[in-house]
C-alpha cells in the first residue's frame, strides 16, 4: 500500500492481537538478535484499544531535559545491570506513564535497531494493554501522554527531509494531530506497521 493510504489486512480483524501479533517475532528470538551499538535499552510499545480501534502510545519527552528535550518516544530506557531486556521495558513504562505490568500482554516484538547518535541497541516489546489506561507521566521526563489510533498513524506515514531537523536524507515521519514522530521511534513505528502489513 502507497504511504498515506488507507490500512488494509488479510481477512476478519477483530482484536488489536490478531491484526499485530502474527506479524511480530518471539521475544525470545528477538532478544537473541544484535543490532549496532554498544549499551542495551529497551522500550514497550503500549497499544490500547477502544473505539478508536488499536491505539499506539507515545510520550513526549519534557522541553527542559539535556537528552532528546521534547521529542516523541515509546516508553523505555537503558538496562540496569543483571536486568532482562523485557523486564526494562516493564520497568521504563511504570516509570515513565504509570502502566502496572501486570496490565500488560506481551503479544510479541520487533527487531532489534541501534541508534545513530547514542549507540543504544535498543529492543521493542509489544504489549496489549488491559482495560484502558489512566496515565500517569513522570513529572521527572515526560511533558504528556500521546495516543495515536493506528489507523492515522497510517494515514500520516511519509518518507522525507526533515530540514528542520538537519536531516537531508529521507526518513520515516508521522505528524499527526500536530506532532512529528520521528528518529529511532518512527522507525519503529514503520517497522510495526510493515509487519502488520498496514503500508
Amino acid at each position: 500500500m502507497a504511504a498515506g493510504g488507507a490500512a488494509r489486512h488479510d481477512g476478519p480483524v477483530t482484536t488489536a492481537k490478531d491484526l499485530l501479533a502474527p506479524g511480530l517475532l518471539d521475544p525470545a528470538e528477538a532478544m537473541r538478535r544484535t543490532a549496532a551499538g554498544n549499551q542495551d535499552a529497551a522500550v514497550l510499545i503500549p497499544v490500547l484499544e477502544d473505539e478508536r480501534g488499536p491505539v499506539l502510545v507515545f510520550t513526549e519527552r519534557r522541553a527542559d531535559l539535556r537528552r532528546h528535550p521534547g521529542e516523541i518516544s515509546f516508553p523505555g530506557g537503558r538496562r540496569d545491570d543483571g536486568e532482562g531486556l523485557l523486564a526494562t521495558a516493564l520497568r521504563e513504562a511504570e516509570e515513565e506513564v504509570g502502566l502496572d505490568r501486570g496490565r500488560v500482554e506481551v503479544i510479541g516484538a520487533l527487531a532489534p535497531m541501534g541508534t545513530f547518535v547514542t549507540r543504544y541497541r535498543i529492543y521493542p516489546f509489544v504489549g496489549i494493554v488491559a482495560d484502558g489506561a489512566d496515565w500517569v507521566p513522570s513529572p521527572h521526563e515526560v511533558e504528556q501522554v500521546l495516543e495515536f489510533p493506528l489507523d492515522e498513524l497510517v494515514m500520516a506515514y511519509r518518507n522525507e527531509r526533515l530540514w528542520e531537523k538537519r536531516l537531508p536524507v529521507r526518513t520515516p515521519t508521522f505528524r499527526v494531530g500536530g506532532h512529528l514522530v520521528w528518529g529511532a521511534t518512527a522507525r519503529l513505528t514503520e517497522q510495526l506497521l510493515r509487519r502488520a502489513r498496514l503500508v
